[in-house]
């Protein structure tokens, strides 16, 4: 995981550019659409594992899949570290049901 990471550019509906960084300081991810500050996934991180904790996404954004778009960046980023993920939060979990190509990463909290 990477201290100040940006994802390649993408569009939704109405052709912005997304841009998610990641705040190492902070524990988040943040998501960007051109100028906007979209929302953001909090995370705690634990030697073997990250905690995803939780999701948000401006209500002036819902609908467009930019959830869908940071939890993706945040899995693919953390999966770079072999790092397994509790989903915490009801958002990641969810994602993580619908698309199994990650179910293999999530696990229970480890003491």
């Amino acid at each position: 995981m990477a201290g100040e990471n940006t994802s390649g550019t993408g569009t939704d509906t109405r052709d912005s550019t997304i841009r998610v960084s990641h705040s190492l300081a902070q524990e988040r991810y943040e998501i960007f659409v051109g100028d906007d500050y979209v929302g953001y996934l909090d995370y705690v991180s634990e030697p073997e594992q990250v905690l995803l904790t939780h999701t948000v996404v401006h209500s002036q954004f819902t609908g467009h899949g930019y959830a869908a778009h940071l939890v993706k960046y945040v899995l693919d980023d953390i999966a770079q570290s072999g790092k397994q993920v509790v989903p915490l939060c009801s958002y990641v979990g969810y994602f993580i049901d619908k698309n199994p190509e990650y179910a293999g990463m999530a696990t229970e909290v480890t003491r």
